[in-house]
């Protein structure tokens, strides 16, 4: 049994599918269901008994020494956080209650498990810690990729709470020798991502007709990671990396979101073709955000020299899926368009015009 925290999220939804479908090993899904946690991403599990989801915050201690206790993990794989950069700089104060807060909650819970067990399974116990390359900061043009021992410099308040949820995991290692392990990954892209994000939000918005927003020149430089490709990282790193170690995982896949958006004009215009001409002509510039990164990239050479990992997908292939996910899943996508959403998309670019 492994228990997960944010399970019902992009990213922690298709981890636990992947999970149980590689590995088969019972989850403990635990997720709070706000705004991005959604329970349709996990219909495939509706009748599998091996998934166990329950519905609550990483910061009840009462309610995670009590899961801990009833189910006995031998590892955590800890999703759970608020994760966009516009959201942050809107409204910091969740971003430190749940990335810090609630992370430093997970810790004294799981601290006080792993400390009652057996020596044996103390040993074999594993807390996984997903965080995100964004910690490091920014990137020249000519800077080489984010490595493992890069200084963390971050520029956002999402960011830095991520960068300090990373210091308390190394630190309850180095202090307490919590047997944890943490992963630095690049943007990931794929099925079941909240349309706030760009690429769901490209596809959705050029499906409807409806301005695509860039900020700025749209030269900003990501490195892009299919989720299956970081599902398959997880593992990797769970089952054979180093405790105390941190594992760069990124896609070798640098690419200015202006490219982005134009690539998937061109694949909705080659798959579902719009009568009133390619949709590049909904490309909209918008007033940059405060702080915007200009340029991230991930070096994944330890983890491929370490673990034997690589991704599989390329972004051309990868973004192929993923656009034809969105387009044979148009049901979902209506699902998660609430009214908040509606609200929120407005709020966050209808003032950048």
């Amino acid at each position: 049994m492994i228990l997960v925290t944010g399970g019902a999220g992009f990213i922690g939804a298709n981890f636990v599918l992947d999970w149980l479908a590689e590995a088969g090993e019972p989850v403990v899904n635990l997720d709070k269901l706000t705004y991005a946690g959604n329970m349709e991403n996990l219909a495939a599990l509706a009748d599998d008994g091996r998934h166990i989801f329950v519905r609550g915050d990483i910061g009840d201690r009462v309610l995670l020494d009590g899961l801990l206790a009833q189910h006995q993990p031998r590892a955590i794989v800890h999703f759970a956080a608020e994760s966009h950069v516009d959201r942050s700089i809107h409204g910091p104060g969740e971003f430190i209650r749940t990335n810090i807060e609630g992370t430093f909650t997970l810790l004294e819970a799981v601290r006080a498990h792993w400390g009652g067990l057996a020596e044996a399974e103390r040993h074999d116990f594993r807390f996984l810690h997903v965080s995100t390359d964004e910690v490091y900061g920014s990137l020249g043009p000519r800077d080489a990729p984010f490595a493992e021992t890069n200084a963390y410099q971050p520029n956002s308040p999402y960011s830095a709470s991520k960068a300090a949820s990373d210091h308390l995991v190394r630190a309850y290692h180095h202090t307490y020798g919590l047997p944890t392990l943490t992963t630095n990954c690049s943007n990931n892209y794929g099925a079941y991502q909240f349309p706030e994000k760009l690429i769901p939000l490209v596809i959705a918005n050029a499906l409807a007709g409806k301005p695509l927003p860039i900020y700025g020149d749209g030269m900003n430089v990501r490195d892009w990671l299919y989720v299956g490709d970081h599902c398959a990282a997880i593992r990797a790193v769970l089952t054979r990396g180093r405790t105390g170690e941190t594992y760069n995982i990124g896609g070798w896949n640098e690419m200015p979101n202006l490219v982005i958006v134009k690539t998937i004009c061109a694949l909705l215009d080659e798959l579902r073709p719009d009568a009133a001409g390619p949709r590049e002509r909904l490309i909209a510039f918008v007033k940059d955000r405060p702080g915007h990164d200009r340029r991230y990239a991930i070096d994944a050479r330890k983890i491929e020299r370490e673990l034997g990992w690589r991704p599989t997908e390329t972004f051309e292939t990868g973004i192929r899926k993923t656009v034809r996910w969105y387009l044979e899943h148009q049901d979902w996508v209506a699902h998660v368009q609430s009214g908040a959403y509606r609200d929120w998309v407005e709020k966050n670019y209808g003032a950048r015009q």
